[in-house]
């Protein structure tokens, strides 16, 4: 057969796999309904952060079961840290969890479960394979699929979730639990920008919060490109009464904003006024692998010197510690050995690993700029206060306004040893692994925590 010939049968075949094969996710949200956002749900930080002088916030990687079990192994090492009182334990202490792809696993499990999720997290998930049901290959069976938009939907993740995990917990079951408060991060693909499973998000597209499964949230965190099609939120534009928070519009207006705090503004409004009727999410590390853009854009909306936190939260503050949990993949292929290459598979991943690499060291950047910004502006305000002010917010005698440390830091597996290191970054980004590498590890973040020297100087002056 000439090459044309061969071209010709390739495309027709192409095109009738296309022709056959369309995967998508049905839309599970629902509608919010005129009476609004219910107030006894509303997230907040004030039972997390009123009761001591801490503030704790980690943010969990994506990387599959690799970047579970490293953030479930800093969680077990922060559970066996000191404290001042016996009593006391540092994991009952975390404000905020921020989770993407696989670290959402971790962290909407810990927000559910909080300190017995230690119990049972390893058995029930780290050592499961939760890639059960799933096409997880591309190949001549599965690239119909696949490029009739992605192998699988979401409906085997999802219910394999809820039966190992999440007992079909909704988001009103999760906010009502208390501290930490936890964000899952997922991608808009349309509007490129972090789409956060939040009181914002949800009620700009007049759609209940509440009522949206935990499990779904997680399942559209971690849909890696052609492996998942896109999670589908819809938007019910008019059919609300609450009012879009003031921030929205004054970020999408100010040419002066920060591009992430602008390009998330000018999204939020276009789910408002119902020009994204169908939002298309797929993996959150596709735009932000450290889950950090909640945090960064939940203090950079903000209209005062101390949000989210309250007046009287600020003024107690004295230390507060925020650390990314980085388990991404380091470089991996053998394609650059030779002129050929890479192969069509290893090109969608490549591609995909260099669009997360790429995102990281911005929203890092961002947000330690933004959390350093944050510190400034506190000890301005707590030193403006007057007397009498600092009374009605609980300053106790002898109070100093300066009094705030940040200790902000990254823990990643090139903080251990060069040989160890690589063994950890060669681990697969799958929902599959082997005991052996999943105890590895999880010992990994226990040891990284350990030895941090920011964790250090924050436990030294507990």
């Amino acid at each position: 057969m000439s090459r044309l010939g061969s071209l010709g049968v390739v495309v027709a075949t192409a095109a009738l796999l296309l022709g056959c094969a369309s995967v998508h996710n049905i839309p599970i949200n629902v509608p919010l309904g005129v009476e609004g956002v219910a107030e006894n749900i509303r997230p907040t930080v004030e039972d997390a952060a009123a009761a001591d002088d801490l503030l704790i916030g980690l943010a969990f990687s994506g990387g599959g079961t690799r970047a579970a079990a490293f953030s479930f192994g800093v969680l077990q090492e922060m559970e066996n840290t000191p404290m001042p009182r016996a009593s006391d334990k540092m994991l009952d202490r975390i404000d905020f969890v921020s989770g993407v792809s696989g670290g959402s696993v971790t962290a909407a499990y810990f927000g559910l479960k909080k300190r017995d999720a230690l119990a049972d997290f390893r058995e029930k998930f780290l050592l499961q394979n939760a890639e059960e049901g799933l096409q997880t290959e591309l190949s001549l069976d599965t690239i119909g699929r696949a490029f009739g938009g992605g192998i699988n939907d979401s409906k085997a993740f999802t219910k394999w979730l809820d039966a190992h995990l999440f007992k079909n917990a909704t988001f009103g079951e999760f906010r009502s639990a208390g501290s930490p408060r936890v964000w899952i991060n997922a991608s808009d693909i349309y509007n490129h920008v972090p789409f956060v499973f939040d009181t914002t998000a949800f009620s700009s597209i007049c759609s209940d919060l509440t009522k949206y499964p935990l499990s779904s949230a997680v399942a559209a965190s971690a849909a890696v490109p052609i492996a998942f099609a896109p999670a589908v939120v819809k938007a019910f534009p008019g059919t609300c009464a609450d009012p879009l928070p003031p921030w929205i519009e004054k970020a999408a207006a100010n040419r002066n904003s920060s591009p992430m705090l602008s390009s998330y503004a000018k999204a939020v409004l276009r789910y408002r006024d119902g020009a994204v009727p169908y939002i298309k999410l797929m993996d959150g590390g596709l735009v932000d692998n450290y889950g950090i853009s909640g945090f960064t854009i939940i203090r950079e909306s903000s209209d005062n010197p101390y949000a989210p936190l309250t007046a009287a939260q600020a003024v107690k503050v004295r230390r507060a510690m925020f650390l990314v949990i980085d388990a991404k993949a380091g470089i991996s292929g053998n394609w650059v050995n030779t002129v050929e290459g890479p192969t069509g598979v290893d090109m969608l991943k490549a591609a995909v690993d260099t669009t997360m690499d790429a995102s990281v060291g911005a929203s890092y950047s961002a947000f330690d700029r933004t959390m350093k910004d944050w510190q400034a502006a506190m000890i301005k305000w707590r030193c403006g206060l007057s007397g009498a002010e600092r009374a009605r917010l609980g300053a106790r005698p002898g109070w100093n306004c300066k009094d705030l440390n940040f200790f902000i830091g990254r823990l990643g597996f090139d903080q251990l040893d060069t040989t160890r290191a690589a063994a950890l970054e060669a681990v697969p980004t799958r929902f599959q692994l082997p005991p052996q590498q999943v105890d590895d590890v999880i010992a990994a973040g226990r040891e990284t925590l350990r030895i941090s020297p920011i964790f250090q100087a924050f436990a030294r002056g507990l």
